[in-house]
């Protein structure tokens, strides 16, 4: 399912950077990014044991940016998908738990160039952002695992400042984004799902504002060889819950690595003008 979801989305967004190429005469290539994060993760959630578990956490994403259609100099739009796992055990190591996130992210921010000093771009606006997922803990003998599901809107923001390594240039990169306001879905304190199948559908889902916290932070470094991108970076993201008792926090501190480039698809019948990059 999630692979689909993100095939879907790669090949809208490029179908859409064809389509307005040919009707603008600017051209608009999609900087698209495939990374794998790999790295330390930690869960707390009290439906299922008050213990922390910590262990590894590991992540497939995608994300593809691209300069608007409607005012590419100024305007960017950036879309990122992602599946993530973690096998994470508790402090005596004697069991495992196991947890399986897809999250969902697409943002509209107003660019501002040579923002302080030349080069430098500052991204900032909104987003709508969704993820869901299973927490799953076989040791228990009634309640075995912890749905979550969250979708709301938010914040969202990123720098871009190019450098040179040597000859190589290179692209620091730092984004984040930020859920405000949401909702999400959560049982009552001691309710089984079984209740929840035979009908027992009241209080499940709970607004996000003061019982729902959520962020997201990536630092990158693209590194430019040729035509191709080499990332090479760091994501911290947290997110925690405290509603009907029931409290709920994951967190991971990941290195991400990824391989992409800006691509272009170029009418025949109309040659571009010019390139507009949403971030290079």
């Amino acid at each position: 399912m999630a692979a689909m979801v993100a095939a879907i989305a790669i090949c809208g967004t490029l179908v859409a950077a064809a389509q307005d190429s040919g009707d603008t005469g600017v051209a608009r290539p999609v900087a698209s990014m495939f990374m794998l994060d790999a790295g330390y993760g930690s869960v707390r959630d009290t439906y299922l044991t008050p213990v922390i578990y910590g262990g590894t956490n590991l992540r497939l994403g995608y994300q593809a940016m691209q300069a608007t259609g409607f005012n590419p100099d100024k305007w960017v739009r950036n879309l990122e998908v992602g599946v993530e796992y973690g096998n994470v055990h508790n402090p005596m190591g004697n069991n495992t738990m196991h947890t399986v996130m897809v999250d969902g992210r697409w943002s509209l921010v107003r660019r501002w160039r040579d923002v302080f000093t030349p080069g430098l771009q500052l991204m900032a606006g909104g987003a709508v952002m969704a993820r869901g997922g299973v927490i799953y803990n076989g040791a228990n003998s009634n309640n075995i695992c912890s749905v979550k599901i969250h979708a709301g809107i938010g914040l969202a923001g990123t720098a871009v400042y190019p450098v040179r390594v040597g000859r190589l240039p290179v692209t620091l990169v730092y984004q984040m984004s930020m859920p405000v306001l949401g909702a999400f879905y959560s049982p009552e304190y001691d309710e089984s799902y079984y209740e929840i199948y035979v009908g027992n559908h009241k209080g499940l889902t709970h607004f996000t504002l003061g019982k729902r916290f959520e962020i997201n932070h990536q630092l990158n470094a693209d590194v430019h060889l040729g035509n191709t991108v080499l990332r090479i970076g760091y994501r911290y993201h947290n997110e925690s819950s405290d509603v009907s008792n029931l409290k709920t926090n994951m967190s991971s501190h990941s290195v991400v690595l990824g391989i992409g480039g800006d691509f272009l698809s170029i009418s025949r019948k109309k040659t571009p003008s010019r390139t507009i990059s949403s971030i290079y």
